[in-house]
């Protein structure tokens, strides 16, 4: 037998072959199920579904409506942090996010890529770590293999393809250095989650 991308399927290979391939459909199914339960507007049943599907979310963060993932059990959220509206994270090569950092609406982390240098065009995994205090503005898009320093704002639009240094502000595409954050100090808590979103 062959299978459709070429390489030989033998009867000693079939089984394992099958496993995976139907674990990846329930895995892909639990994916579909948790789009539709972020559209609850209630963050505590949301929230239960999101620690269930493995992310560690402490109960005083929290993930507003909307969000996508992939690898829900690779994704990590401290303390006192918000991700606004329709975001999306992606846990496939490790996703860390620390306290109190602010995630506005429509922001897209990945950590993979494809490797389009590639003849087989495949899968390029690197983590994503987002350190406490930072900022990340609405539609920012955050490439794998980046680290983004404590206390770092990330300006709205920006595309992050590199690491951010502790306290640096960044915009544009890709994104550089605008400026330095004057509070090298910060101790603040971001207020409570909007109700119903």
């Amino acid at each position: 037998m062959q299978s459709y991308i070429g390489k030989p399927v033998t009867f000693q290979n079939l089984i394992p072959k099958a496993t995976n391939r139907i674990l990846t459909i329930l895995s892909e199914f639990w994916l579909l199920i948790l789009k539709i339960i972020g559209h609850i507007p209630s963050h505590t049943i949301r929230k239960f579904f999101y620690i269930i599907s493995g992310i560690e979310l402490p109960w005083n963060s929290t993930i507003h409506l909307g969000a996508n993932f992939f690898k829900p059990s690779k994704i990590k959220i401290g303390q006192g942090t918000i991700v606004g509206n329709n975001a999306f994270l992606d846990g496939r090569g490790q996703l860390t996010i620390g306290n109190h950092v602010d995630i506005a609406s429509q922001v897209l982390i990945y950590t993979n890529q494809h490797n389009i240098h590639s003849k087989k065009f495949e899968n390029q995994y690197g983590p994503v770590t987002i350190k406490d205090y930072v900022f990340i503005g609405p539609r920012t898009t955050i490439l794998p293999n980046v680290t983004i320093g404590k206390g770092a704002i990330v300006a709205a639009g920006a595309v992050v393809t590199k690491n951010i240094p502790d306290f640096e502000i960044w915009a544009g595409v890709p994104a550089k250095k605008i400026g330095q954050r004057k509070n090298k100090n910060p101790s603040y808590r971001l207020g409570r989650p909007m109700l119903f979103q």
